[in-house]
Parts: C-alpha cells; structure tokens; sequence
C-alpha cells in the first residue's frame, strides 16, 4: 500500500493525496556524457521507454526504479541559502535529469505522471544526496540536500521531454 488509506474514498488523507489539479514545467534537462563528469544542458532529450535519457551515462537495467531523476527547481535557491550562496545552484550541480518548477514533487511518490504530450513516468522513490555532494557543493552539501534530492522514477513511455514541457498527474493512470 503505497499511502496509508490510499484508495480509501471515504478517508479525508485519500481525498487529500487525490488532489493534485496543479501543473508544473520542465525547467531544465541534463545528461551525463561520461561518469564524473559535468551534467550537459539541453534544451531536449529523448527518454527511452524501460530504459534511460538517451545521452546519458546512466545504463539502469530495465525495471530499474532509477531511470530517471527529477529534483525540485524551487529548492535550487533554498538549498542555495542554507549554503550561504546569494544565487540559486544550477540544476546540473546537483546531478540530477530534470528540474521542475510549480509541482510539489514530493506529491508525486508513487503516482505516475505525463511530461509533454508523450512521457509517463512512474515515481518510484526519493533521491537521496549522496557523499559526492560535499565535494559538489562545499562544506555541509551533503546536509544541505537532506530533503531537498529530488525523485526517481521509472520511464513507462518514452517520447521527447522539452524545456518548457507541461509536467501534470497522468490521467490515464489508476486512482
């Protein structure tokens, strides 16, 4: 069971986790060209279905429940501020695929979600910050992620992502 009481439609938490009318945006796309190396900007990407972006490094196996990773744009400047940075971190910093803005991401766990008019990913989790983040980003950025990382999620259809693409619930997907 994913939610407790999920699929309860008498429960107010299952109305609650339901509701979820607002819209986000593909703020920003990047791909690994090679392992520890700087994430590339582009303005497109083409996600393979059961697989990974095309261009990127990442080879998860199919199944996999990393395939793609998606980081919240907004926490760019809150993760920024507890660093005592004045300007918001640039999204490949993080290493994450994709930054999207306007969605409360974490309301995604365990939903699937339409990118575009062709993408559906399924959220499979939280993207914990890594040790990696400390040499990224300085001092305590590995502390300033906590709870910031982002998700993960397994690419269902694939089709082109774009900058700018609308980010919305599937729905197509079962309640």
């Amino acid at each position: 069971m994913p939610f407790p009481f999920f699929g309860d439609d008498k429960s107010t938490i299952a109305k609650l986790l339901a509701t979820l009318p607002q819209m986000g945006r593909v703020e920003w796309i990047g791909l690994r060209p090679a392992r520890r190396q700087p994430l590339q900007a582009v303005t497109e990407a083409l996600a393979e279905t059961d697989r990974h972006l095309a261009g990127d490094h990442a080879r998860p196996k199919p199944g996999g429940k990393r395939q793609i990773t998606l980081i919240q744009h907004e926490h760019l400047a809150t993760v920024a501020g507890f660093l005592g940075f004045e300007e918001p971190l640039e999204p490949g910093r993080l290493r994450r695929n994709l930054a999207i803005s306007g969605l409360n991401l974490l309301a995604l766990k365990n939903r699937r979600v339409q990118i575009g008019e062709e993408v559906v990913l399924e959220i499979t989790g939280e993207c914990h910050p890594c040790s990696r983040m400390e040499e990224v980003l300085g001092p305590g950025g590995y502390n300033a992620m906590r709870g910031h990382g982002g998700l993960t999620a397994r690419i269902l259809q694939g089709g082109l992502i774009r900058v700018g693409d609308a980010v919305r619930v599937d729905p197509a997907a079962p309640e």
